[in-house]
């Protein structure tokens, strides 16, 4: 990253204002290089029976069998969608995938205060299951989907990969997941109004909501990150991951931090000049997806 723009992040600062979220999407959109236009969407597909669970699928002609990338967004439990008007948010995710020789995928799912714990990491399942059935006309390999979550979107991802009655048959239906700066222990995150309208408002069943235990035991390839301008409620969680996997496992997790970016950059510059995870995703698909099955 130049210094220009990790001064610049640095200056708008780690709370999630709405002037930081505007400016640092002002930034990074002015730097998305667009979609190839061999690049084939599929807009809206309908993978369970709420108007929000709905995917887009990116993909190329003459793809077979290669790795599926699910992009889950983040928005604070209460807002957020696969697309922002005017923006390319989150189109830059299924470009990525395209660009890289997997078949993108971008999703939206049921948000709180009207579906409160633990809808997100259900509506995760339900597309999981969905493109398990439907992914294999696209391109892509139904045996090795990889599902990445940003924020509340990491938060989803993680229940449902440490919730093994998600799961069909003793299989976890996905290959590896990617979790961006996302909260693990419920518990000991900050009681904001954002995470009272998805967890409730009592704290005695704020444990039973938390995905550490089923994270640190699973056998799931994982990545996580955490970015040098993250909020501390996320530097918290990063770290009480890490300390938890390391005692149970003897080795140090797959966690990167990410030099200079905020909470939102690193999905937002990926297939930028500033793109510091698209590396980390296509090392992470190479090495956990293998040859077909």
């Amino acid at each position: 990253m130049n210094a220009e723009v990790r001064n610049f992040l640095r200056s708008l600062g780690s709370e999630l204002s709405p002037a930081m979220v505007q400016e640092t999407q002002r930034l990074f959109a002015a730097r998305f290089p667009g979609i190839p236009s061999t690049t084939t969407i599929s807009r809206d597909s309908s993978y369970g029976p709420d108007e929000r669970h709905r995917l887009d699928i990116f993909t190329e002609p003459g793809r077979h069998d290669v790795p599926v990338l699910v992009f889950v967004h983040g928005g604070g439990f209460v807002r957020g969608d696969k697309r922002a008007p005017g923006l390319p948010f989150y189109d830059n995710m299924g470009a990525f995938a395209v660009q890289s020789g997997f078949v993108g995928v971008t999703m939206t799912y049921r948000l709180a205060p009207a579906h409160p714990w633990p809808s997100g990491s259900d509506d995760v399942a339900l597309a999981v299951r969905w493109l398990r059935a439907h992914i294999a006309p696209h391109g892509g390999d139904p045996q090795r989907i990889f599902l990445i979550g940003q924020s509340a979107g990491a938060v989803h991802v993680a229940g449902y990969v440490a919730t093994p009655a998600l799961h069909e048959l003793n299989d976890s239906g996905i290959a590896g997941a990617m979790l961006i700066s996302g909260i693990y222990d419920v518990s000991q995150a900050d009681a904001n109004p954002f995470h009272v309208a998805y967890y409730g408002s009592e704290p005695q069943n704020w444990a039973a909501a938390s995905s550490l235990a089923g994270l640190v035991a699973t056998d799931v390839p994982l990545l996580f990150s955490v970015s040098e301008i993250d909020g501390a409620d996320f530097q918290k969680q990063a770290a009480l991951l890490t300390a938890a996997f390391t005692a149970a496992r003897k080795r140090f997790p797959r966690m990167h931090w990410l030099a200079g970016h905020n909470h939102l950059s690193p999905v937002l510059a990926v297939g930028s000049p500033e793109d510091a995870l698209g590396a980390l995703i296509q090392d992470f698909i190479a090495t956990a997806a293998g040859p077909r099955r």
